[in-house]
């Protein structure tokens, strides 16, 4: 015969396995709808017309149009890290942040770069223009630099500042 107090821990135990299975059922269902409403799907091409789903990107998107890299790079190359992790990791880090900012409506507008992402975007100019830029690098690893766009501030958005 089982006593009182283990018929209540297995009671409570099925109530808490019950409590977390709904919960992720609901934040799992909110996500896959969130995912689909808001074409999440067009975030894992490498289509710079998927950046501008959103209308607060709409003035990046048509400086991008005017650029000198417009040719040359997308949205994905000058934004995302150029190894397959940390692509990955920053694209999954900006997505949730990024839908969680637009959905809320806590942005500032026109939208700004966040310092973690600046440093991306100067590891890729780096990255593209090693050949010409070697010489300006820091002597030792981690001293401080110039970033690019601290002086070529359109050449990925013309016309933006």
């Amino acid at each position: 015969m089982r006593s009182p107090a283990t018929t209540t821990r297995r009671g409570a135990v099925r109530w808490l396995a019950l409590a977390v299975a709904v919960s992720i059922g609901v934040l799992g269902g909110l996500g896959a709808f969130t995912f689909g409403y808001g074409d999440g799907s067009a975030y894992l091409t490498n289509n710079p017309e998927a950046c501008a789903n959103c209308h607060v990107m709409d003035g990046h998107f048509d400086s991008w149009v005017n650029s000198s890299h417009r040719d040359v790079a997308t949205c994905n190359d000058c934004h995302l890290p150029h190894d397959p992790v940390g692509k990955w990791i920053v694209k999954a880090d900006n997505g949730f942040f990024h839908s969680l900012a637009f959905t809320t409506g806590e942005f500032h507008e026109p939208i700004r770069i966040k310092e973690r992402n600046a440093r991306v975007v100067q590891g890729a100019c780096l990255h593209c223009h090693s050949d010409f830029v070697h010489f300006m690098l820091p002597a030792e690893r981690g001293e401080d630099m110039l970033s690019c766009v601290q002086c070529h501030t359109d050449v990925g958005h013309a016309e933006r500042r």
